[in-house]
């Protein structure tokens, strides 16, 4: 698949006015993606799971118009910097939905979770984005299967956020070029083709708070500063092996070797944030406690309780739902003291 296959073959009909709907849940990447080149483009592939309880709901009103205009509202308040950063989006779209800039747009949206603070709410909030054009699409004429449908949502939502493209999808996702993936594309993401171990199905997501404000540097700058960075070949490089041999880790079922390499995916983001320039520590001091926690925890039990981050400081813990009492009780005897005001969200994947 190319780009010129998400150009319609065909011209939409008019309508005097609509509204759709989509939600769409963030997704917690396994292996990372960090650093891109030309329009969205990633530097390396990456896998994520998509959650269930960490989502963004939107609902799109248009009607026909000579004025292309675009007001957003997050939680019914109007946001005139991301109007104007929808409105950039919607024109960048128009190749591939012609009818975009023939309308007047108000979008309304909200998200389960807080927002800016690391828990990929621009993953969530273009993924329903994405996926509310597509439904406008088809109510315009656009014919489709489902399958393409899902395809071109993604194709969609990486020109607004890249790993946007693999909350399209429920369970596991990946998104970039990788030989061991034949269906793999760095222009929209993909379901993990293979057959997953049970353990991997019903796996739990505890994020904790550990800081609800706004992060310390927008994933655009960061995934900036790959550019001429000493380390960003051997990052990438190591990204696409790590890729594959969770590919494998996910059909055998082997929990220690998935701890291990989501454990090290996530130091390394950070690492490469820290080496940087300029350098960026995402951490906070109780990022850095409830790790050493983790570790401790894990030696003591014998569980397998793993912990993987996103650009900021909130951590998610990963660990399977047959372990799901002892980890729990350790996570709000020893854990939730770290986080800010007491909170975490409880989650889970989609499959």
């Amino acid at each position: 698949m190319n780009e010129e296959n998400f150009i319609p073959t065909h011209s939409h009909k008019e309508v005097a006015n609509g509204e759709v709907k989509a939600r769409c849940s963030s997704n917690i990447a396994l292996v990372k993606y960090w650093g891109k080149y030309d329009f969205q483009l990633p530097a390396n592939p990456s896998i994520s799971y998509t959650l269930t309880n960490s989502f963004t709901e939107t609902s799109i009103t248009f009607k026909k118009s000579n004025d292309f205009s675009v007001e957003l509202y997050l939680d019914n308040q109007f946001q005139e910097k991301f109007s104007s950063k929808i409105y950039t989006y919607f024109l960048s779209l128009k190749r591939f939905l012609p009818f975009i800039d023939s309308y007047s747009y108000s979008i309304y949206t909200k998200n389960s979770f807080p927002h800016s603070s690391g828990i990929a709410s621009s993953a969530s909030g273009f993924g329903a984005l994405a996926k509310c054009l597509m439904e406008m699409s088809e109510m315009l004429g656009e014919i489709t299967t489902e399958e393409f449908k899902l395809m071109k949502a993604s194709f969609l939502a990486r020109m607004g956020s890249g790993s946007a493209c693999r909350s399209i999808y429920s369970g596991l996702a990946i998104w970039g070029k990788n030989s061991d993936i034949p269906s793999s594309s760095d222009l929209y993401a993909v379901s993990f083709p293979f057959e997953i171990a049970p353990i991997f199905k019903e796996m739990q997501d505890t994020i904790l708070l550990v800081d609800e404000g706004q992060k310390q540097v927008s994933s655009t700058v960061g995934h900036s500063l790959m550019n001429g960075h000493p380390y960003a070949d051997l990052r990438f490089k190591e990204a696409s092996k790590n890729l594959s041999d969770m590919s494998q880790v996910l059909q055998s079922g082997d929990l220690e070797q998935f701890g291990k390499i989501v454990e090290h995916e996530a130091l390394s983001l950070h690492a490469m944030m820290m080496t940087s320039s300029p350098a960026y520590i995402l951490f906070k001091p109780n990022t850095l406690a409830i790790l050493d926690k983790i570790w401790k925890f894990r030696r003591e039990s014998n569980t397998h309780l793993y912990f993987t981050l996103d650009a900021g400081a909130n951590v998610h813990l990963l660990y399977p739902e047959k372990e799901k009492g002892l980890i729990f009780s350790f996570i709000k005897n020893d854990l939730l003291k770290y986080t800010e005001n007491g909170n975490l969200i409880l989650d889970k994947v989609i499959f």
